[in-house]
């Protein structure tokens, strides 16, 4: 019974690995986990000086290794120059971490249709979709029903709670667009779960949580998305302005989101003990939507 030990149930050493979004916040903390196990990671993004410096940080952790893509996932073809590159890099991949996301900020009468709207389900939703399923024979190539293929998306605990609006979002101001298309994240994850399984790849979607909101629609502009209790360049603003305060309200932990929480759950969903989890959603917020009513009761409507 070798295979129960936790070096055997967790192990992703020698996997190849592609995050897209992993320049930074979510993405770079789960292509952490992935390249402190051993595994070979391709973090893809638009900005190339982002993503060297996250390599150059992801390199020095030991143990496997870590490659950039400069990428821009907001059209099809974008997700297909992307994929056209990683194809000429690799001949398999293991696992597919779909990362990339965006929100925008507006007053409820003035969100702007194709900032506030259009992109904003491109990058979130269709990425998703187009990535998989251009990337699916990379992902089915030698797969079997022990060791799957594995997509893990990367939603927000905005899919199941409506607050648009919150402490820091600014009299009027909401983010009206983020929350369905995090909810389409979550559809998609189970559509694409059952559509792949029957080739031996897994799809699964992590929901981080408790999303702090930057008071002016600027500042979601090129943006991570917003994931918050787990510092980010995004959460940063919030942190700042009143972090003890929402932390206070809003985190029955006590404390923020870490780069071990969320790499620890990506490393599981990509490993030999999660090879029959498919069509999951994982909350990853402390308990923090347990109270988002306290705080959404003192927004101003």
């Amino acid at each position: 019974m070798s295979t129960l030990s936790a070096s055997s149930l967790f192990n992703v050493k020698g996997r190849i690995v592609l995050v897209t979004g992993g320049g930074s916040g979510i993405g770079k903390m789960i292509a952490a986990g992935f390249v402190k196990n051993g595994a070979t990671v391709y973090v893809a993004a638009r900005k190339e000086s982002q993503l060297k410096e996250a390599v150059e940080d992801l390199n020095k952790l030991g143990g496997g290794k870590a490659h950039y893509i400069v990428a821009n996932v907001g059209s099809k073809a974008g997700c297909d120059a992307l994929i056209a590159e990683f194809k000429k890099r690799e001949k398999k991949l293991h696992v597919l971490v779909n990362n990339s996301g965006i929100s925008w900020g507006a007053p409820f009468l003035d969100v702007p249709e194709e900032k506030g709207w259009d992109n904003v389900f491109a990058v979130n939703v269709k990425s998703i979709f187009y990535m998989t399923a251009g990337l699916s024979d990379y992902l089915i190539k030698g797969s079997t029903s022990d060791d799957p293929g594995r997509v893990i998306n990367i939603s927000s605990t905005d899919s199941v709670v409506p607050w648009s609006e919150n402490l820091l979002s600014g009299d009027g101001n909401g983010t009206w667009s983020y929350q369905p298309s995090k909810a389409a994240v979550n559809h998609l994850t189970t559509q694409l779960a059952v559509k792949l399984g029957p080739s031996q790849v897994t799809v699964n979607a992590i929901l981080p949580g408790y999303p702090l909101r930057p008071p002016i629609h600027q500042l979601f502009t090129d943006l991570p998305p917003s994931h918050s209790f787990f510092p980010s360049k995004m959460t940063a603003f919030g942190l700042k302005a009143a972090g003890e305060e929402v932390l206070a309200l809003g985190q029955p932990t006590g404390r923020l989101g870490k780069t071990e929480d969320m790499a620890g759950v990506a490393l599981f969903l990509a490993s030999p003990a999660a090879a029959h989890v498919t069509g999951a959603q994982i909350i990853v917020d402390g308990g923090g939507r347990y109270t988002r009513t306290r705080i959404a009761a003192q927004v101003k409507l």
